[in-house]
């Protein structure tokens, strides 16, 4: 019978042994900083022998992801110590470290394997998140099977597994986001039709339902590339469990997902009942773009709440549908979940049909607008905004945000320079309180753009200093006009 490895433990998990260099690192509780007088010395931790997870911060960034990360990461490094070394690198400090592995904004996860840059950390971010997925990474790439029983205990899993044989270079290279094994006896794959060499997928068996097979045989030619795809079309099969740590993958597409009281730890009867019906439904529905999950909804209540308006009472029992595609338009069904399925058949069939109206989160349209600083909300983006006759600067703020005060009164100043100017308008929204729509990449604040005149769908993201000249020198040069100043006659 295989044995399956523990976590990979060590007597000394950061550094060979006599590694001369060991003194180049300081530690700081059970995190690693590394830093030298000559920059950093990552060699020593990167060592092939080691699985360290890299924190890649700016200790003088405005960003607040990385202060929100802070006490999570020292969390799970603590539950870590002695399996999986965590550090942390300053980007400040040492930029051209950063800059060596890609580092283009704070913070950045990064996995090392075998010495070298192996993967970007892609799971959640709380302690228990980075500590469980942190854990996957450990042991062998790939779980060597000998016998029929090891294949069973193996695949009864509350998440997918691949088995193959001979394809150990690609479960190396996928192992961060999959369960790999493998074994050399084909007739372990038999009672599965294989009769030569292949690779089997077996979706979780809490997910085992009568709409698609729950082991998925790999037929094209085995290479690291085709292996990948054959994974990314079948791990997740019609309709997968979404939960926090692959949201991010499942949004890469349109995605309709019902959230309902899901537990497959300690229900799965129940779990399954919602999603077979939905199941029924979807399968009619496969093949037209959109893609199906179901979750639980108290893992993201918080976003229902702030991005469907959808407060928690709404529904009872019944499931929430709602639809998020990838460009970040979003629609609710706001027809009661009846068990038959037809009022989601009829969802989906004003969906397909455009006759839906995507929800908007929005503060009301001001009833006044007459400050030199236009207020934008999301109702009145397009009308402001996207103006074809107006060139746009527009600010997304956060109420909270220290930034954002010590600007404002920058920006007012900015606009007082240019009120009289029809062609051009300053603006701001709030976007804490309304959405930002597509084609804005808003992940700090204050961050803002120019919406051009012939050129609304290309924003410009302003990446220069926050004095009045220093707007002023960027709207000269991308103003679709010459800029007339209040007061005067002048233009710039």
């Amino acid at each position: 019978s295989a044995s399956f490895p523990p976590s990979r433990s060590r007597c000394c998990p950061l550094f060979p042994p006599r590694c001369p260099r060991a003194e180049t690192c300081s530690s700081s509780g059970t995190i690693l900083s590394l830093a030298d007088d000559g920059g950093l010395m990552l060699e020593p931790v990167i060592h092939p022998s080691n699985l360290p997870l890299f924190n890649f911060i700016s200790i003088f960034s405005r960003c607040g992801h990385c202060k929100k990360l802070a006490p999570e990461f020292e969390k799970a490094a603590t539950r870590l110590k002695g399996t999986v070394q965590l550090a942390k690198v300053d980007c400040t400090a040492h930029s051209e470290t950063c800059a060596r592995f890609g580092v283009s904004g704070y913070p950045t996860l990064k996995i090392f394997r075998y010495g070298r840059d192996s993967a970007p950390y892609e799971g959640p971010r709380t302690a228990e998140g980075i500590y469980h997925y942190m854990k996957k990474q450990t042991g062998p790439d790939s779980v060597h099977l000998k016998t029929e029983e090891d294949l069973k205990t193996f695949v009864n899993n509350y998440d997918a597994s691949i088995v193959g044989l001979e394809y150990l270079k690609a479960a190396g290279l996928l192992r961060e986001q999959f369960r790999f094994a493998h074994t050399t006896d084909l007739k372990l794959g038999e009672e599965h039709g294989v009769t030569s060499e292949t690779v089997l997928l077996f979706r979780p068996p809490r997910l085992d339902n009568m709409f698609e097979d729950s082991v998925v045989a790999f037929t094209d030619y085995l290479t690291i590339s085709s292996l990948r795809r054959f994974v990314r079309d079948h791990i997740y099969g019609l309709c997968p469990h979404m939960t926090l740590e692959n949201r991010d993958r499942l949004r890469v597409r349109d995605l309709l997902t019902a959230y309902y009281d899901l537990d497959y730890h300690h229900n799965i009867r129940g779990s399954n009942y919602w999603r077979n019906r939905v199941m029924k439904v979807v399968s009619k529905y496969a093949r037209r773009g959109l893609t199906f999950s179901v979750a639980n909804k108290k893992d993201f209540l918080s976003e229902l709440e702030d991005d469907f308006g959808l407060g928690t009472s709404d529904g009872g029992e019944l499931p929430f549908i709602t639809i998020r595609s990838k460009l970040g338009h979003k629609y609710t069904m706001r027809e009661e979940f009846t068990r038959d399925g037809r009022s989601l058949e009829r969802f989906l069939d004003d969906y397909f049909a455009g006759r839906l109206k995507s929800y908007v989160k929005s503060e009301p349209v001001p009833e006044r607008n007459s400050a030199a600083v236009k207020v934008v909300v999301a109702e009145s983006f397009d009308d402001i905004v996207n103006d074809s006759d107006k060139d746009v600067l527009i600010q997304f703020y956060s109420p909270s945000c220290p930034h954002c005060k010590k600007l404002e009164p920058v920006y007012r100043e900015l606009a007082d320079t240019l009120y009289s100017d029809p062609n051009i308008v300053i603006a701001k929204m709030n976007a804490v309180d309304n959405d930002v729509p597509p084609g804005y990449d808003v992940q700090g604040y204050p961050t803002i753009y120019f919406a051009p005149v012939g050129k609304k769908d290309e924003p410009i993201r302003y990446e220069g200093g926050r004095e009045v000249q220093d707007f002023l020198k960027f709207l000269k040069r991308e103003a679709s006009h010459s800029l007339a100043f209040s007061g005067s006659k002048d233009e710039l």
